[in-house]
């Protein structure tokens, strides 16, 4: 006599999926949200356009000078004596020391120099001049 066991009804393994997706919502908010900020100095500067420009690090320091010919240095207008004391404090205190300047395109190449000039006897190791790329043509 062959005697068969019953077999016990298996129980599928469910995962429940809605934590699941709250987190993948919550990590796909957070990523959108954080890539979409963007360094500005809330200056209107319209950069020169270069070919080859490529992107900086978001670490160095930025002296904007607008189409007047106004100094912007940590969002206040300094004048030159002002910039050099504030650099040279700035720049003793930091190990890279490389300054990104944004001058408008109307702003004399003369007085750009200068900027450089004052960055480089504050102690600035690298300079910069900020270009965007020139929009492409349909």
């Amino acid at each position: 006599m062959l005697v068969h066991r019953k077999k016990k009804a298996q129980y599928g393994v469910h995962i429940p999926l809605t934590p699941l997706i709250d987190i993948v919502f919550l990590l796909l908010i957070y990523f959108l949200l954080t890539t979409n900020f963007l360094k500005n100095d809330g200056l209107d500067v319209k950069l020169p356009e270069a070919k080859l420009s490529g992107e900086q690090a978001q670490t160095e320091l930025v002296i904007s000078i607008d189409r007047y010919g106004k100094i912007f240095f940590e969002n206040s207008e300094v004048n030159t004596e002002e910039l050099y004391t504030k650099l040279n404090r700035v720049l003793s205190d930091s190990k890279d020391s490389s300054v990104i300047i944004k001058a408008d395109r109307e702003v004399l190449v003369g007085k750009a120099v200068i900027i450089m000039d004052i960055a480089k006897g504050a102690g600035a190791k690298r300079l910069a001049l900020a270009t965007e790329k020139p929009k492409e043509a349909p």
